[in-house]
């Protein structure tokens, strides 16, 4: 447990650091840079046998730092994780019956995730890394919330053969908490009202919801794959995908979500 509470305050400081250090990406990039090199090597060990994967490793990081140069690609990006998404839903819900999506086209998905993912950070960090730290603070207070009312009251299994010990209740309670969050945020610190209100707390629930999947999703190729974490990077937590397969699918939907309302304008940056 200690270990796990260290590991975590290193890389709260060391995030905190790059977040908010310098408004020019000097710090915010090489983490973003150094994070997807090190969850794409821990995507081939989730994937079939890959032959080279460090070539799959350099395709990553190559797609990533072309995507961060040319901002006209990100929505892309953003979509093609969405539909990917939506897809884990029914594998989720089907897995250990139906395992097709397990093969090649995994090499194919992880790009798009890990690519969607680090370009959403990028964009939200944009707009002030507050927005970002935002998405952070509420995937984390859900996932709390989750585990703290699960473990009390949890008695409807969620998904049992992907992850035994998430429940329904849990479920709701994680929404309950990070709403409490979304209020908290919205109306005393960006003091939303009315369409805008509604518009940012449905965004956020639906980005609670898609972290929950990515979660899932992980888990799921992990008992495919057969191994216990994506990797041992981080003592006391396992690997960076461990640690960040909820933010992996609420970045880019909660980035496409809030530039949607910035173009209604019912958000600012």
């Amino acid at each position: 447990m200690w270990q796990r509470i260290r590991t975590a305050v290193v890389l709260i400081i060391i995030v905190g650091i790059a977040l908010f250090a310098s408004q020019t990406p000097i710090f915010f990039a090489p983490l973003l840079a150094i994070g997807v090199t090190i969850a794409a090597h821990e995507w081939t060990k989730l994937m079939p046998k890959w032959r080279q994967p460090t070539i799959f490793v350099l395709i990553v990081l190559a797609l990533t730092l072309i995507s961060l140069v040319f901002p006209m690609t990100w929505v892309l990006w953003w979509i093609a994780s969405l539909i990917i998404w939506l897809m884990a839903l029914s594998w989720v819900s089907k897995f250990p019956t139906h395992t097709s999506w397990y093969g090649r086209r995994l090499s194919a998905m992880g790009m798009v995730i890990l690519v969607a993912s680090i370009t959403a950070m990028f964009f939200l960090w944009q707009q002030s890394p507050w927005w970002l730290m935002y998405v952070f603070l509420l995937v984390w207070c859900a996932d709390s919330g989750a585990y703290f009312v699960g473990r009390k009251f949890g008695k409807r299994k969620m998904a049992p053969n992907v992850s035994p010990n998430k429940s329904m209740e849990g479920l709701a309670g994680g929404v309950v908490t990070g709403l409490l969050v979304v209020i908290g945020i919205s109306v005393f610190m960006l003091q939303l009202s009315g369409t805008a209100l509604l518009s940012f707390a449905a965004l956020s629930v639906v980005t609670i919801l898609i972290s929950v999947l990515g979660d899932l999703f992980e888990s799921m190729l992990k008992r495919r794959a057969k191994v216990k974490d994506s990797g041992t990077i981080l003592p006391g937590h396992g690997g960076v995908l461990d640690r960040i397969d909820s933010l992996l699918s609420a970045t880019p939907i909660f980035a496409l979500g809030f530039l949607g309302l910035q173009q209604l304008g019912l958000l600012v940056g």
